[in-house]
């Protein structure tokens, strides 16, 4: 890969008048904007449905897209709902953040009105659609209609005999609910239609997308319900441990996620089957995957099941190497970052090295004055992916907020950093002139935003909501960032 670089954008983050973030005009207007920008990638987040917590990361299925992100105004040009359709709604008027709450009720009205117009008419499209994706899909539409049906309630807590997928059950409750079910693979399509136009949109600039595959899925989804076997779960469905992370520099009592851990020498049985899948389906969606906390695939930290925090785990051993060579025997073409950040051991390192994919740095981790970190410019080696923060990161205007005068004192030297030009600048100017194959900067940085654009704060609830005002992605904004990514030679 020659040097380049790229913006992250959330699709939520997206601005319009519905709510949140879709695949519709201000996605194509994003895309034109890195064009004028000089880009070459957009990295964006997850795309899955959301559950627990509103999180990306949090999702109920690994292949499906969530139905939030598909643009209502694409639907009335395609004579699925009408402009009297999209007046009945009282759309969120706070256009800085999201609310999810309010989104729940008016998406699947519009949704619905769309379903019942799309039944008058045959559409083999979608009947193509339904047949290629039917191994996740059929799965998937039935456990989203059950969830319906149970009020939303987690799979846990859903009755013994659909729970554990008893014949008889399955039987009866896909006859009850096939209505429901028809539903949700037509919200599917819709998404999956509008995110092939935008994604051929992106690749027609010459951009390449970048997503973002969780490492672990949610325990509340259809992967789990689908093949509970791929995970350790006792006869309940339930986890004898979760997932999360020991004590870091996010939080004193470690992150306790709550997924399932996988049962790997099961998932090794069969080549590591359910994960060359998973994989398979984002390298159709994407042009390069980053998977999250890859560091747990050389080993994990396991917690109890019931703990209230993640501090009394222990270190798990992953599939290591074993599966990184199934996945580049059985998937050659794909593309992969290593999200290889937390607590790195020796063996992590040479996982990774051993793996031969790119691995990240952030700035924000190596701004200690005391220290000559690997994650100041100067150190990047040319075989990784550096960022001035993630999602996980306030923008970096906002860490300058609320970091010691030694901190701001020590940026502001190293980057030679100047009020006049904005300290953001001078920040974003020493990224790029680095020897980083990659470098990726949140859009919150290039706007010199600061903590109320923070998107997630790891460890709290609360996230995931904020949003992208109108107008604020100027023709000089673009212009900035391309002469400076020329400077560099880090052009697209």
């Amino acid at each position: 890969m020659q040097k380049s670089s790229g913006i992250l954008m959330p699709i939520f983050s997206l601005p319009n008048a519905y709510g949140i973030g879709t695949l519709g005009k201000a996605a194509y207007d994003f895309a034109d904007f890195l064009s004028a920008a000089g880009q070459s990638y957009w990295q964006i987040l997850p795309l899955g449905p959301t559950g627990y917590g509103d999180s990306p990361y949090q999702s109920f299925s690994t292949y499906a897209g969530n139905p939030y992100f598909i643009d209502f105004e694409l639907l009335v040009q395609a004579g699925l709902i009408s402009e009297a359709d999209l007046a009945t709604i009282t759309w969120n008027k706070n256009a800085t953040s999201i609310d999810y709450g309010g989104l729940y009720q008016e998406h699947k009205f519009l949704l619905q009105q769309a379903f019942q117009i799309s039944k008058n008419v045959k559409n083999p499209k979608m009947e193509k659609f339904c047949s290629k994706e039917a191994t996740w899909l059929d799965n998937y539409a039935f456990f989203m209609a059950l969830k319906q049906h149970f009020a939303m309630q987690e799979l846990v807590l859903w009755p013994k005999e659909i729970r554990l997928r008893q014949a008889e059950a399955m039987e009866y409750y896909q006859g009850l609910l096939k209505e429901e079910i028809a539903y949700e693979k037509f919200v599917q399509f819709l998404f999956a239609e509008q995110w092939s136009a935008l994604k051929d949109y992106v690749h027609s600039l010459g951009i390449k997308i970048i997503g973002d595959l969780p490492i672990y899925v949610a325990l509340d989804s259809a992967d789990v319900w689908q093949e509970p076997t791929a995970f350790l779960l006792n006869e309940e469905l339930l986890p004898t441990e979760v997932a999360g992370v020991p004590p870091d520099c996010f939080s004193a009592t470690g992150q306790l996620w709550g997924n399932p851990l996988y049962a790997w020498a099961e998932l090794a049985k069969n080549g590591y089957a359910w994960w060359i899948s998973r994989l398979a389906k984002q390298q159709e969606l994407f042009d390069i995957v980053r998977i999250d906390h890859f560091r747990g695939l050389a080993s994990y930290w396991a917690v109890p099941n019931g703990a209230k925090t993640a501090e009394n785990g222990a270190w798990k051993q992953g599939p290591g190497i074993a599966l990184i060579k199934e996945i580049k025997a059985q998937l050659p073409g794909l593309q992969i970052i290593a999200e290889d950040l937390g607590l790195i051991t020796e063996d992590v390192k040479e996982f990774l090295a051993e793996s031969g994919y790119s691995g990240m740095k952030v700035l924000q981790f190596g701004l200690l004055p005391e220290e000559d970190s690997e994650h100041l410019p100067h150190n990047y080696g040319e075989k990784l992916v550096a960022y001035t923060g993630t999602h996980d990161n306030p923008p970096i205007m906002g860490w300058l907020e609320s970091a010691t005068v030694a901190e701001r004192n020590f940026a502001s030297s190293y980057f030679s950093c100047s009020q006049e030009e904005g300290q953001q600048w001078g920040i974003i100017k020493g990224m790029l002139a680095s020897e980083a194959e990659l470098i990726i900067i949140p859009i919150q940085d290039f706007l010199g935003l600061g903590l109320e654009a923070r998107i997630n704060l790891p460890a709290t609830l609360g996230n995931w909501q904020w949003r992208l005002q109108e107008g604020v992605l100027t023709k000089i904004l673009a212009k900035r960032i391309k002469k400076i990514t020329q400077l560099y030679k880090r052009l697209g």
